[in-house]
């Protein structure tokens, strides 16, 4: 991490790159999620990896059932309701935005509500507010069941059985 209390990943990217701040909610809904993705992803690789060392296989396994667009549009269900407005209203913008692209191995609704988890997920890392991020994240895996297909390594990740 970086050595300055209270300095967020994105800032010190920042920094490092001599790129000034720039109002995030000027970035369209797409441009949240696109980085939301990859944050959500590395706090769930971060996870796994840290539980212990395992086979890549396993932990491919474990981290691709919770990052796929159907557990994320299953894990809005747990987080709207403890979503504020400002949250809520980032979520809605990103559900709705128009996608050119659709996943392959997931309905429409599932891939328009995992995009709206990935713009929340987005926003909340570019305006540096990791705590709520992680806990969010936290709520979301915590409560999201993956079906039985998933294997026991991602049934078990955060101490479920």
């Amino acid at each position: 991490m970086h050595d300055k209390a209270g300095c967020s990943v994105e800032a010190f990217i920042r920094e490092q790159f001599h790129i000034e701040e720039k109002d995030i909610r000027s970035y369209s809904p797409l441009t949240l999620a696109y980085i939301g993705y990859g944050i959500y992803e590395l706090v769930i690789r971060t996870a796994a990896v840290t539980k212990g060392n395992k086979q890549v296989k396993k932990l491919h396994r474990e981290v691709s059932c919770l990052v796929k667009a159907q557990a994320q549009s299953a894990m809005m269900e747990t987080l709207l309701p403890l979503l504020t407005k400002e949250e809520d209203d980032i979520y809605h913008r990103g559900r709705n935005a128009k996608s050119f692209t659709v996943s392959k191995h997931a309905t429409i609704n599932d891939y328009r509500r995992a995009t709206g988890f990935e713009a929340l997920m987005g926003y909340l890392y570019l305006t540096g507010r990791m705590d709520r991020l992680m806990e969010l994240v936290k709520k979301a895996v915590e409560g999201y069941t993956p079906n039985e297909h998933a294997g026991t390594e991602a049934r078990n990740m955060y101490g479920r059985d």
